[in-house]
């Protein structure tokens, strides 16, 4: 008899576990520019993950045109509506720290996505360190080891740092390889890395290669090289945006990317959100996704970010 008790003590225990488990009925994703297609691929992914979990789910995607106070506008309207998890790609890491903890004080579990920031629950990234140092080790296997180079960066945000942390770290090693410039910001734009390329042409004769902090900016350096018809230039990048596949196969001085999946990273973020709303927090509150070389030679085998 107490055998009986206890079995079926057990069993209302599991159900009353399996009855308490959290739904998840809305989710909000803030983004740097849904002007940038790697944006667009992660909320896709986002809201794929949120609607295999349940297909009733509602998914608001916003635009915060890496514009701080518009970003914080976003984060109080998802509040004031009752969504149950935010995905933020901040753009300030440090300064968006008060919107999360708002958002916690209200039950909200907050993940950042692509670039760290302060007080999240947990991160999904590309280990960008790693990206950054394979960008610049073809580079260099590029260019023979010696020559002049410039590293163009971008907006001040984690992912951006550590790209370029990644590039020096390997360029440090190569006492024949000079760097000409490292703190000009290309606005990861193909505008302004057009510009800064434009800049870069003007004040020196001999470039050797160039890392640029994502793709947009390297289409914009090459179309400034072949603006003033400058050639012999080895540009590299990170992102395997759908754009690079198309100038890895024609004729740029664009050579390779260092790719990112962000629909998988989107994915990842809601997958890692929806266990932490259930007491399940990741054994480590920041994933890194390793990053893989794309270049001429194996473009053709590229998935691309939409698979």
């Amino acid at each position: 008899m107490l055998k009986n008790i206890l079995l079926a003590g057990a069993a209302f225990a599991l159900l009353a576990g399996a009855a308490s488990a959290k739904e998840l009925k809305s989710i909000g994703i803030t983004v740097g520019s849904l002007g940038n297609p790697y944006f667009v691929a992660l909320a896709k992914g986002a809201e794929a993950e949120a609607k295999s979990i349940n297909p009733a789910v509602k998914v608001t995607t916003a635009s915060a045109d890496y514009d701080l106070n518009k970003q914080f506008t976003q984060i109080d309207n998802f509040i004031s509506s009752g969504v149950d998890l935010i995905l933020v790609n901040a753009a300030d890491p440090r300064a968006i720290a008060p919107a999360i903890k708002r958002a916690q004080a209200a039950g909200v579990v907050v993940v950042a996505v692509d670039v760290a920031a302060a007080g999240a629950d947990a991160t999904v990234q590309t280990n960008n360190v790693q990206a950054g140092e394979i960008a610049c080790q073809y580079m260099v296997d590029k260019i023979g080891g010696k020559g002049d180079v410039i590293i163009e960066n971008g907006p001040q945000v984690s992912a951006v740092i550590d790209r370029v942390k990644g590039c020096k770290d390997v360029l440090a090693k190569h006492p024949d390889i000079k760097v000409l410039s490292s703190d000009q910001d290309g606005k990861g734009s193909r505008e302004g890395g057009m510009a800064a390329m434009q800049g870069y042409l003007t004040r020196f004769p001999t470039i050797n290669g160039v890392f640029t902090i994502n793709d947009p900016q390297a289409i914009g350096s090459d179309l400034a090289a072949r603006q003033l018809n400058r050639t012999g230039i080895t540009i590299v990048s990170v992102d395997g945006a759908p754009d690079i596949v198309g100038a890895l196969k024609g004729n740029t001085q664009i050579q390779s990317s260092s790719s990112q999946d962000p629909m998988e990273m989107g994915k990842l973020g809601v997958k890692v959100g929806y266990d932490i709303m259930n007491g399940k927090k990741p054994a480590d509150p920041v994933t890194l996704m390793q990053s893989k070389l794309v270049t001429r030679d194996n473009v053709g085998q590229y998935p691309g970010w939409s698979h």
